[in-house]
């Protein structure tokens, strides 16, 4: 029997919700981008407590790890690299060559070593890479072999004369390499400017420091230590850029005499 218009009974409205088996695939979205933000933000927590809890040498130790650049030639144990190096180099003196006296013999000497320094005949990326620190140059004193501080690969760990293991592999080739003639050799250390504002300026003791590093890595490495003829220390006072306080102004260099 039908109600009448003056019934008191309610009306019953009944709602449907269309594309509902939809909107559980969006429901988990946040909880996956919240997860990637919640581990995001725990590596960088993470990556400053190591930067609190290390010290500069531990750091450097760190980002030598994770530096592509940065890797021993294979079959070296000491750092030094043994034959593996001398198969690196294809342009290598072959003989021993006296010592010259005259000027043009000097030159076809160290056009030679020089070629076995640029790193175009290197067998592996880990020497080419290595030789990119080394620069050669002729000068009226003799051949100047330049191993040089890269931005991202230093010689050094910082602000002290310990040698990172590049600069024991470099002391290793080159020992091998001018280890074919008898001149004597010279090296000089060079080291970027320090702000004024410090007490006492390291700059004299540590390019010093360094270069008596290289001395000693080069005599390691069986180069005859009668053929040294000095070892300076030339502070921050010949930049090679603008600015006096780029760490690409710390560099040594051994030069071959004439």
């Amino acid at each position: 029997m039908a109600a009448g218009k003056g019934s008191d009974r309610p009306s019953i409205i009944i709602r449907r919700v269309e594309g509902a088996s939809e909107g559980g695939h969006h429901g988990g979205a946040w909880k996956v981008a919240y997860a990637d933000f919640v581990t995001a933000m725990m590596a960088f927590f993470l990556l400053m407590w190591l930067l609190s809890a290390t010290n500069e040498e531990q750091r450097s130790g760190l980002a030598q790890y994770f530096a592509p650049t940065m890797v021993r030639t294979p079959g070296s144990g000491s750092g030094v690299s043994g034959d593996g190096v001398e198969e690196g180099i294809r342009h290598a003196i072959e003989a021993p060559l006296p010592d010259s006296d005259k000027a043009g013999d000097f030159d076809q000497v160290a056009k030679a070593i020089q070629d076995s320094l640029t790193g175009t005949g290197a067998e592996s990326m880990q020497l080419t890479n290595l030789l990119k620190h080394v620069v050669t140059r002729m000068t009226d004193e003799g051949l100047v072999i330049e191993l040089n501080d890269l931005t991202d690969a230093p010689l050094f760990v910082e602000d002290t004369a310990q040698p990172q293991p590049a600069l024991t592999e470099l002391a290793g080739i080159i020992a091998r390499v001018i280890g074919h003639v008898r001149n004597g050799v010279a090296i000089a250390g060079h080291v970027r400017a320090y702000p004024e504002t410090l007490v006492t300026s390291p700059v004299w003791a540590l390019s010093d420091a360094r270069a008596h590093t290289l001395r000693n890595l080069l005599e390691r490495a069986d180069l005859d230590a009668g053929r040294v003829q000095r070892v300076s220390g030339h502070a921050d006072r010949k930049n090679r850029h603008n600015n006096p306080m780029d760490p690409r102004n710390n560099r040594i260099e051994l030069i071959l005499l004439r």
